[in-house]
């Protein structure tokens, strides 16, 4: 279950206009919140339209939300029309993730075996807790597993598709 590098990593969403000039509120998924500026050419997904590029002028942190100006929007008509579009970038942007770290995305749809190979069900999302990420399994019934490795998570393997961890099937 390799992740293509062409394959669209989605980092956040446009979520309204910040003054009169074209700049966007962006909602980021990135952590910390404010990586998602690291990128430069972000293509904007719309229900219904074609992915577009648009290039990164600036970004910057407004109370507890992030503004954008991106190249060629230039007015609050402008901006109102990129509200609810996806911001993403092909995966081969992002750098390498450390060894033994994941994102979040290749975890998506990994299934989730325990030592003894019975199928848990699939990594449906992930929560953010602060202490740890908690796996969002759905099977037979929804299942919360702490994704802590070398304690819970045994394994994973993502060309496989596979994620194992040490979880009793009761619990």
């Amino acid at each position: 279950m390799g992740r293509g590098d062409d394959e669209e990593v989605v980092l956040g969403e446009v979520v309204g206009v910040h003054g009169v000039h074209g700049a966007v509120k962006v909602f980021s998924w990135t952590r910390p919140v404010e990586n998602i500026f690291e990128y430069r050419q972000w293509w904007l997904v719309s229900a219904g339209a074609m992915p577009r590029p648009h290039t990164l002028l600036e970004g910057w942190r407004q109370g507890k939300g992030l503004v954008a100006r991106l190249e060629g929007i230039e007015d609050r008509d402008a901006a109102r029309a990129l509200m609810g579009a996806r911001v993403t970038i092909p995966r081969h942007a992002l750098p390498d993730p450390e060894s033994g770290e994941y994102y979040w995305h290749d975890l998506i749809g990994l299934r989730v075996v325990n030592a003894d190979g019975v199928s848990l069900g699939e990594v449906e999302d992930l929560i953010e807790t602060g202490a740890h990420d908690v796996l969002v399994v759905s099977g037979e019934r929804e299942r919360l597993i702490p994704f802590v490795p070398g304690e819970y998570v045994t394994r994973v393997d993502l060309a496989a598709g596979l994620l194992e961890v040490d979880w009793n099937p009761e619990d």
